[in-house]
């Protein structure tokens, strides 16, 4: 298509968002901005933006913080291991690098977290390389207006799109052209509803002249959900005390906090959570106490109905069981006045925030 390029960067240039990353080219600036928003939302990312340089002003400030740190102000965003690997590729640069950014595509790539459309990004808004970047949006985009069939979840499909992508990029203008076409799929070529009808390329779009805009991209198939069904503990002492255990295993959430957990096969009825939940190990000052040991005074469930959080592979029914103490006997456990200095999982974050322990610590 001719003037691919000049067209689209045209568009940009008249409707581009002002966003705080587009202002300048700092590449630590620029590498944070992209690594908040994979799966994110421009308006759910840009306030972690703001907070992340606000508390680092620079790559070392970043990478001579406390992973917790860290963490605790990733809360919300989900995909934790995003957090954890932008700390750890702070850490290379300030310690490995001298804390020179690399400045190629080939050497950003290298990085822990960054993959080849975050490198490219990178490299042609900093550093002026023409490294076409290909995520969602460009795949839709190019899938819809040059009526691309092959699924974007194939190797074919990754392949040919990247080529394109490169085949299409300005040389001259690589950082306005890799942010128009990006601008141009989350803003104008929306997955659904998109502005057809004042669309610069509706005159050459093949889906939309095929009256197949809903039909592109394509994809293979659809990536089985697991379900699973969390049970987690609330301790609660008279003192205000609550149990929270660090997430060591390599699954979803580590490195976060979150209250003792028992994952059941399936939904737990709740005259069924007693002997279920008998043998378990909560964790203890010197060494692991038996549920079945502990001085409970009360089993409160707190919802009937278990609380879904979907990932992008799992879904949760999570349900939280308030247990009330006489005395912490033994356990390893924090204050609730603390506990706001903790990075949690946004299930528990979203639950607490309704939730008040001084209605439970008063009673019995």
């Amino acid at each position: 298509m001719l003037n691919f390029s000049k067209k689209l960067i045209h568009w940009y240039l008249q409707n581009k968002r002002e966003l705080p990353w587009r202002q300048i080219n700092d590449p630590y600036r620029i590498w944070l901005s992209e690594i908040i928003l994979q799966q994110t939302r421009v308006e759910q990312g840009t306030p972690y933006y703001f907070k992340f340089t606000e508390a680092f002003s620079d790559i070392k400030a970043l990478a001579d913080a406390h992973e917790d740190e860290v963490l605790k102000l990733w809360q919300g965003l989900g995909y934790y291991s995003r957090a954890r690997n932008l700390h750890a590729t702070a850490k290379m640069v300030a310690y490995e690098l001298d804390g020179k950014f690399p400045d190629t595509y080939s050497e950003i790539k290298k990085l822990k977290g960054v993959g080849d459309y975050t490198a490219s990004a990178i490299a042609s808004i900093c550093f002026d390389e023409a490294a076409a970047v290909v995520d969602g949006n460009v795949y839709r985009v190019l899938s819809r207006i040059f009526g691309i069939d092959t699924p974007i979840d194939s190797t074919p499909g990754k392949k040919e799109f990247k080529a394109l992508a490169q085949e299409l990029i300005d040389p001259d203008d690589a950082a306005n052209f890799n942010q128009a076409i990006m601008e141009f799929g989350a803003t104008q070529c929306k997955p659904k509803n998109p502005y057809c009808l004042h669309c610069p390329f509706s005159e050459d779009c093949v889906a939309f002249q095929q009256g197949k805009i809903d039909k592109f991209p394509v994809k293979k198939g659809k990536i089985k959900v697991k379900n699973r069904f969390f049970n987690y503990l609330l301790f609660i002492t008279r003192e205000g005390e609550t149990v929270l255990n660090q997430r060591e295993d390599k699954g979803i959430w580590r490195g976060l906090f979150d209250f003792p957990l028992l994952e059941t096969a399936a939904d737990l009825p709740e005259e069924d959570f007693r002997e279920s939940v008998k043998d378990l190990k909560i964790t203890g000052e010197t060494a692991p106490v038996v549920f079945a040991a502990l001085p409970v005074i009360d089993i409160i469930l707190q919802q009937q109905d278990p609380v879904i959080h979907k990932l992008s592979h799992q879904k949760l029914h999570v349900k939280f069981w308030v247990i009330k103490l006489k005395h912490k006997s033994g356990l390893k456990t924090i204050s609730f006045e603390d506990f706001e200095n903790y990075a949690v999982p946004r299930v528990i974050d979203r639950f607490m925030e309704g939730f008040d322990y001084k209605d439970f610590v008063s009673v019995g």
